[in-house]
């Protein structure tokens, strides 16, 4: 490695612990905090305490142990996040079983490779419409035994099912199950391909939890700490948290209401939020449509612009003089506070990952209050690697390594990292293993560097890196991130390899447009042919991408965009669960347009 960087332990988890180790702290510490919240059938919070909530995950154990579930055992869920995910998942784990998340939104065909080549004896389905996708493979899954369903019961019938199978059993097979055993075999996203399959052990998670919460006490150990977790329980970050709630002193509220995310930050009122970056574009552009063009919309740019100011000023250790304290409060009453109100009027921090952050958006938030803190992370690192501390973060960076955490450049500028957390392998997969973690270093297919004080910034994904045809690198997250940061464009794809220059091929957000176009004093367009046509929305697009240039030399700018009257979506096959763009289908979709429209040939003769 040409530079290294370590966090140290400040204390050390024991290696040989069981998942379920971590409820079970919690209850003995605190038995009678509440851990776990969900929307009841009135729309309130409910909430199970840490000794209610160890008690139902022991129930629904027993439940698996009579069904004849045994340690290695695979056994997938396939829902949205719930407190019964939660409670399924640690029980599976804490018999030695091995949980196989499968995200919503995979197709039959995608279910029957995960449950195939994780060899999957029993899966639990949210309702009768994911039934009806495994019912319709069943066929072709042979290790397949048996399927329950959330909405018909199934935790309870688990629940009956255990009546018989002692507590004794139960703790056995904890003592059982150690830590360099498998927890859980997780399937990527699939931005950059098939879906691998990666192995995570129980060290893995009971390392990185405690490892988070030394590293983040502010989040995690005052009283009172409140986390909304939305997002979904098949990706490897969002289940990491709700470890990092149960293990801290922290209630997380479980909530799969996307649409009704803003009524849920008002009701659960978190203490800190974790998102990825479109939440908080959509929050600041909403905001912005809101103030309109009139006398409130000049009003909002001014204090927007002197949040960023502010921002700056306090990462380069600036006091503000009295005058601009004035200003800053007098900005706080008519904006600021109304910006704060919709996350619930409590949060402190916000944890940002999962794609690149646009800085003017982290400057805004950190102006405002709420400090952006991003992290880095990836499945095969049991989620996160690295995170912003919440006192003396750097804005444009990843942070530093979790304690216990080291993180390394090779000669290549490819991120590596080393860490317990790491997973175990790919599997079915020895090749791939082998060719992934070399003498105990994941290579993540990150570029970027670590500084003298341990941050980490992040510059592309070396399989990305486009070279043009004039020889000039150019890494496309940079622009992309700058770009999506209008509030009418929904994504943007970058191109340019092996071409003269960088161009861009640009979706709009149809709702989104709207709320702009009137914000604007324009009026509305019916559909994206007619957003795509409009010259207001290409204007805003220009500006879009003159901003994203703005970070850039001229040879790795945007000189040409097209913008295109679609939408990319995980149904489609342009989009990840985890809301990446899949940029390969993307160019092989737009191949003609590429070709013949955005780089026109040469004419012969």
């Amino acid at each position: 490695m040409l530079k290294e960087y370590t966090t140290p332990e400040t204390a050390h988890a024991d290696d040989d612990k069981n998942v379920f180790s971590i409820l079970e702290e919690r209850s003995q510490r605190a038995a009678d905090d509440v851990i776990v919240e969900y929307k009841n059938s009135s729309g309130g919070w409910s909430g199970f305490t840490a000794n209610e909530f160890k008690n139902k995950v022991i129930s629904i154990a027993k439940g698996l142990i009579s069904k004849g579930i045994k340690k290695g055992d695979s056994v997938s869920i396939l829902g949205h996040t719930s407190w019964q995910w939660t409670a399924l998942d640690i029980a599976v784990m804490s018999v030695g079983a091995v949980t196989v998340p499968i995200y919503e939104t995979n197709s039959p065909a995608q279910i029957s490779q995960i449950l195939n080549d994780s060899n999957v004896k029993m899966i639990v389905v949210e309702d009768s419409s994911q039934r009806e996708k495994v019912e319709s493979v069943r066929e072709e899954v042979p290790s397949l035994k048996e399927i329950l369903q959330i909405d018909n019961g199934a935790v309870d019938q688990l629940i009956q099912f255990g009546q018989g199978t002692e507590d004794k059993e139960f703790y056995s097979r904890v003592s059982q199950a150690h830590g360099d055993d498998l927890a859980t075999i997780v399937y990527t996203s699939g931005s950059t391909g098939v879906p691998k399959g990666i192995e995570l052990t129980h060290r893995s998670f009971v390392f990185i939890t405690y490892s988070g919460i030394r590293t983040l006490p502010d989040i995690a150990l005052k009283p009172n700490r409140r986390l909304l977790l939305f997002l979904p329980l098949a990706h490897v970050f969002a289940r990491y948290m709700q470890f990092f709630c149960i293990a801290s002193e922290t209630s997380v509220g479980l909530t799969s209401g996307i649409k009704t995310i803003i009524q849920d930050f008002q009701s659960f009122k978190p203490t800190f939020i974790l998102a990825v970056p479109r939440v908080f574009e959509k929050v600041y552009n909403a905001a912005s449509q809101k103030a309109g063009t009139g006398l409130s919309g000049r009003i909002f740019l001014k204090a927007a612009a002197f949040a960023r100011e502010t921002s700056k000023a306090q990462q380069n250790g600036e006091e503000l003089s009295y005058a601009k304290k004035i200003q800053y409060k007098l900005y706080s009453k008519a904006v600021y506070s109304k910006i704060m109100e919709v996350f619930g009027g409590n949060v402190e921090y916000a944890v940002s990952g999962g794609a690149p952050l646009d800085n003017g958006i982290s400057h805004f938030f950190n102006g405002i209050g709420l400090p952006l803190l991003e992290g880095y992370g990836m499945t095969e690192t049991c989620a996160p690697a690295s995170c912003n501390p919440a006192d003396g973060y750097k804005i444009g960076t990843v942070g530093k390594p979790m304690e216990g955490v080291t993180v390394g450049v090779d000669e290549d500028g490819e991120i590596c990292i080393k860490s317990k957390s790491n997973c175990a392998g790919y599997h079915n997969n020895p090749d791939i293993t082998k060719q992934q973690i070399v003498d105990g270093w994941l290579h993540t297919g990150d570029l970027g560097d670590v500084d003298s004080d341990g941050f980490i910034t992040l510059t592309g994904r070396k399989k990305d890196l486009i070279i043009t045809a004039g020889g000039k690198n150019v890494s496309p997250s940079v622009l992309e991130k700058a770009v999506v940061s209008s509030p009418v464009i929904d994504q943007c794809t970058v191109v340019g390899d092996r071409r003269p220059f960088i161009s861009a091929i640009i979706t709009l957000d149809l709702k989104e447009t709207n709320s702009w176009l009137k914000a604007q004093g324009a009026q509305n367009v019916s559909d994206l042919e007619e957003a795509v046509k409009n010259p207001i929305v290409a204007a805003e697009v220009q500006r879009a991408v003159d901003y994203a240039n703005s970070f850039v030399s001229r040879a790795e700018s945007i000189r040409k965009f097209e913008i295109v009257p679609d939408s990319w979506t995980e149904e489609n096959g342009l989009m990840t669960p985890s809301m990446k763009i899949k940029r390969q289908p993307i160019l092989k979709k737009y191949e003609d347009l590429i070709e013949h429209k955005i780089y026109v040939p040469l004419k012969k003769g």
